[in-house]
């Protein structure tokens, strides 16, 4: 039993499995790039690097077909290896600390990395000139905003994660709502037609709101360049006093406006609309600056200037965000990303990592063990070649 163990660890430690996994993410890596010239990056992103396998799809057939394991599998079996070769070669001997030292740094660096796919947030904040906000916004995700209109001078919101749309039947959200709400319709992506207008189904989304005048029909995900998916669904309102229902409703992210109706005596929206994250401060766009090459259209710089207020500790300052030079506040850190259409606002992108000091942490180690390694091997060198020369 014992042997068989034994055989076992020596499996999973051996530094063949390690070159493999090394090689297999290369060559992972390089078909991902490659297929990032036809798809758009977050499908490739999900279908290489966050998955467990990679699957071929034929043109003919229905199933997808594994051909090659995906960035989260080559990844865990690297950190796996890495742990079980560290654990049978540790010793607490001088000449090995360095090999341990670089084995540890490493493990570090995966286990950041992959604390850093499954914890990280990235978001975005266009900003007009002038404009105030404290939130950020997903580009992938979504959510059914139900809001509370009754008080004129505070709005209570409650937010819905699209993914609970996509599980369909009935919705029940931390915030008790007056009012049940059941899904009838899901679709990732879809297409708005009005009646009557273009060619396709000519039978009302829903009985209620802007539904009632446009058809919705389900298309397949977006996966090329420069497209993405447009998400609905159908909801069906229910109060929960006498159970009568009040409609079915369309919501889609491509419909801007929100849609109101009364229930128990208050009127309410409802707004399909890019997951938003609140923050307990604000940044206000003060001025933004582009610049590029002259004779081309090509950016240069560009760079935005913004308050940070925070009430909660009286914290209001004046930053300059810009290429290189992000701002780091409460675990958010600010990009400068991009810019909004003739120069009129800026699109800064908000990271939070918890994890983003490990490359950081993993790197030192790493370097730290390569340096002692290669000092020890130094003085060895210089004290043989010492000896030789004493007669």
């Amino acid at each position: 039993m014992m042997q068989a163990l034994n055989r076992l660890l020596g499996a999973i430690s051996s530094l063949r499995l390690t070159i493999s996994c090394l090689a297999a993410a290369f060559v992972l890596v390089f078909a991902g790039t490659l297929a990032q010239v036809h798809f758009e990056p977050l499908y490739v992103q999900e279908q290489y690097f966050q998955s467990w396998l990679v699957y071929w799809r034929p043109a003919s057939g229905d199933y997808p077909i594994p051909v090659f394991p995906g960035g989260h599998l080559i990844g865990a079996v690297l950190l796996i290896n890495l742990i079980a070769a560290h654990i049978r070669r540790f010793s607490w001997r001088w000449n090995k600390l360095g090999i341990q030292l670089t084995h540890l740094g490493i493990i570090i660096m995966l286990t950041g990395g992959l604390a850093t796919d499954l914890f990280s947030v990235s978001s975005f904040m266009p900003l007009q000139k002038g404009e105030t906000k404290n939130y950020s916004e997903s580009r992938e995700r979504r959510e059914l905003a139900v809001v509370d209109l009754s008080d004129p001078d505070y709005d209570q919101i409650t937010a819905i994660p699209g993914e609970l749309l996509a599980k369909g039947g009935e919705i029940k959200p931390d915030t008790p709502l007056p009012f049940r709400i059941v899904v009838r319709g899901y679709y990732r992506n879809s297409k708005l037609n009005t009646i009557g207008m273009e060619h396709g189904s000519t039978i009302p989304a829903s009985t209620m709101g802007i539904g009632m005048r446009v058809a919705v029909t389900s298309i397949p995900r977006a996966i090329k360049l420069k497209e993405e998916d447009r998400m609905s669904a159908v909801v069906e309102i229910i109060p929960v006093k006498d159970g009568k229902s009040l409609g079915t409703w369309l919501v889609s992210d491509q419909i801007d406006a929100p849609q109101t109706f009364e229930c128990a005596d208050r009127k309410w929206s409802l707004q399909l609309r890019l997951a938003r994250y609140y923050k307990p401060y604000s940044l206000t766009l003060r001025d933004f600056i582009h610049e590029v090459y002259p004779g081309t259209q090509n950016p240069k710089d560009f760079s935005s200037k913004v308050t940070l207020n925070d009430p909660v500790i009286k914290d209001s300052r004046q930053v300059r965000i810009w290429m290189n030079h992000p701002l780091r506040y409460q675990g958010d850190t600010y990009y400068q990303s991009s810019f909004l259409e003739s120069d009129s606002g800026t699109v800064l992108q908000c990271v939070r990592n918890p994890s983003y000091q490990a490359p950081y942490v993993a790197c030192v180690i790493v370097g730290l063990g390569l340096f002692y390694q290669f000092f020890l091997h130094l003085t060895g060198f210089i004290r043989r070649a010492n000896s030789k020369k004493t007669p």
